[in-house]
């Protein structure tokens, strides 16, 4: 559904942001992307739908949905794309929805616009649209106002608007990131069921692994604008193979409610567009040696693809 090849992006036309980065979606499939704020992770996303900030470009590589070559798309093409084929949901919902309409408005224009409803019909539809996302009384949200709404019933909310064009690649960006626990496990249920009955392909950012454990398939493991590690979630978060996701998971320490100490990773990622011939992580890195200042190209190890030098060799331990 979704495939990026050797996408690398830059800041300002010469400063590299995200470099080497190749990842595929399949339909019905979850791809989780974690690491450190500054990443690459946002852009990444951001190049997938086509919003990158200001001085940000595609310097390398291709970006396609489908048959269709999304680097290669004009402004027309991709008022023909959004909403359409691709959707996306982000943090604070409440940023998203016009303050001064109903949200049900919001829905039908997106009803009218996107799947061509007659203006008389888009009422029930947004309706029955609010009940698929599991919003209770939903003749009554339909005509109330954003602020009237809970965290948690505005995310819901835009997740109809996002996928009421019945798009094959949804894109959540820390979308359940400022909702408590309770109603994160519900977002996340009503993503999953989305996946399932629509066949409905899903990327999905997140700094906290407990929700990628919970919902991807995948994981991609961002670090200064690389890929440093992607394979099955489960087999990442229980096996890793590069000494910075078995960091991520040692600092968020899965399932250890009792923890009392704060961890934290020693040292900072290198500074934008900084050039290392060898291993970005290396600084940082309990377990470095001379030779990862040295070129290091991807390998395969244990069925995933893995940046280091040395992962075939380290017995790290995960969650």
């Amino acid at each position: 559904m979704l495939r990026v090849e050797d996408l690398h992006l830059t800041v300002g036309g010469d400063l590299e942001a995200v470099r080497q980065v190749s990842l595929t979606v399949g339909r019905g499939e979850s791809l989780g992307l974690v690491g450190e704020s500054g990443s690459g992770k946002t852009l990444t996303c951001r190049a997938v739908l086509g919003v990158l900030p200001p001085g940000v470009a595609v310097s390398r590589g291709r970006i396609a949905l489908g048959d269709t070559d999304l680097t290669a798309l004009d402004r027309r093409g991709w008022d023909r794309v959004r909403g359409n084929r691709i959707a996306a949901v982000f943090q604070d919902p409440a940023s998203y929805l016009n303050p001064s309409l109903t949200v049900g408005r919001q829905l039908a224009e997106q009803l009218r616009l996107k799947r061509g409803l007659p203006r008389g019909e888009t009422r029930a539809a947004a309706v029955a649209l609010l009940e698929a996302m599991g919003i209770r009384r939903a003749p009554a949200v339909f005509d109330q106002y954003p602020h009237e709404l809970s965290g948690g019933m505005l995310q819901r909310t835009l997740i109809a608007i996002a996928v009421a064009g019945r798009p094959d690649l949804l894109v959540a960006d820390e979308a359940t990131t400022a909702l408590d626990p309770a109603v994160q496990a519900e977002v996340l249920d009503l993503l999953r069921q989305l996946r399932e009955e629509r066949g409905l392909a899903l990327l999905l950012v997140s700094h906290d692994l407990a929700v990628v454990a919970e919902v991807c398939d995948r994981v991609a493991v961002f670090y200064a604008g690389e890929i440093v590690e992607h394979g099955p979630t489960d087999e990442v978060i229980a096996n890793p193979r590069h000494p910075y996701t078995e960091a991520l998971l040692r600092v968020a320490s899965l399932g250890d409610w009792r923890r009392r100490d704060l961890e934290v990773i020693p040292g900072r990622p290198p500074e934008l567009g900084a050039f290392s011939t060898g291993c970005r992580f290396a600084e940082r890195c309990a377990h470095f040696t001379e030779r990862c200042g040295t070129p290091v190209p991807l390998s395969t190890v244990d069925g995933r693809t893995v940046r280091c030098h040395r992962a075939a060799e380290l017995a790290l331990v995960g969650a």
